[in-house]
């Protein structure tokens, strides 16, 4: 091997510091940016109305997005219930059962090459699979196409999860005359329950700024949902309507959708951070 000198070593470290600590800098300032603009462009839009009343239409001041807000709830909410349990199931079979098996292997293959799909492809698919069969858009489609975005999400941190629980538990559990889904539910779930939630925290802010699957699927309503078997507001697809029109109080109240959800992500992703450094300690 070559020898090379301890400045020449010391210089090439210092380089590769300093132009990672640009790096970190720069995301770091397109991040501020980024934030800064849509504060300032969506607070204007911020009060009682936006929250509580139904958009005006085009051209008259005034209205909100009360209807966009709580579709936008519905559908994550349905998603959750879909892909949570789903992905779970997966986490668990991964760490407990499968392990190294060849299934296993192209179980993880699968989920992390869904993992790696660009979102519009899951809207396509699921619009070939419900709304063309069915004939319609629907909230119902919307949420199938959010949970199978979280289901790999849900899966693969589960699976992380659960292998950090020491061994010892299972074979203490085991040894006690336990059966093996008892000890599963009843001890590691329980050890792991820190990191599942944030692996399920880290897949709803995963889905929340999701436009292209519910253009797709769940289109849009000025209308307050009242059925997932019909087109249901919702905010990001609001947002990509109201951002594309010449009124300037419908791209006001994009902006302010815009402030909302990406405040509801920050917010979700502190928290979910602030459980894995509080199960760290």
């Amino acid at each position: 091997m070559r020898q090379r000198s301890l400045t020449y070593r010391r210089g090439i470290d210092l380089g590769i510091r300093l132009i990672s600590f640009l790096a970190a800098l720069f995301g770091m300032a397109m991040l501020g940016w980024i934030l800064s603009i849509v504060i300032l462009k969506g607070m204007p839009a911020i009060n009682w109305q936006f929250f509580t009343e139904l958009p005006a239409p085009p051209g008259m001041p005034g209205g909100g997005l009360a209807n966009a807000i709580l579709g936008t709830l519905l559908i994550t909410l349905l998603a959750v219930l879909m892909g949570v349990p789903i992905g779970l199931a997966a986490g668990v079979w991964l760490a407990e059962f499968g392990q190294q098996s060849k299934t296993a292997e192209a179980v993880r293959f699968a989920a992390n090459l869904l993992m790696g799909t660009p979102s519009i492809i899951i809207g396509v698919f699921v619009y070939v699979a419900i709304v063309m069969t069915t004939g319609h858009f629907s909230g119902i489609s919307g949420a199938v196409a959010l949970a199978i975005i979280m289901l790999p999400v849900v899966a693969r941190t589960a699976e992380d999860m659960l292998a950090l629980v020491p061994s010892a538990l299972r074979e203490a559990a085991l040894a006690l005359g336990v059966p093996r889904w008892k000890a599963t539910l009843g001890i590691v779930f329980r050890s792991a329950k820190t990191g599942l939630l944030t692996g399920i925290l880290l897949a709803v802010a995963r889905v929340s700024g999701e436009t292209a699957p519910l253009l797709f699927t769940s289109l849009n309503s000025p209308y307050w949902p009242e059925s997932f078997n019909e087109p249901t507001a919702n905010l990001t697809v609001t947002i990509f309507n109201y951002a594309m029109s010449p009124y300037e109080d419908w791209q006001t109240l994009a902006w302010g959708a815009s402030l909302l959800i990406a405040a509801s992500v920050l917010g979700t992703t502190v928290i979910s951070r602030g459980l894995l450094w509080y199960r760290s300690k």
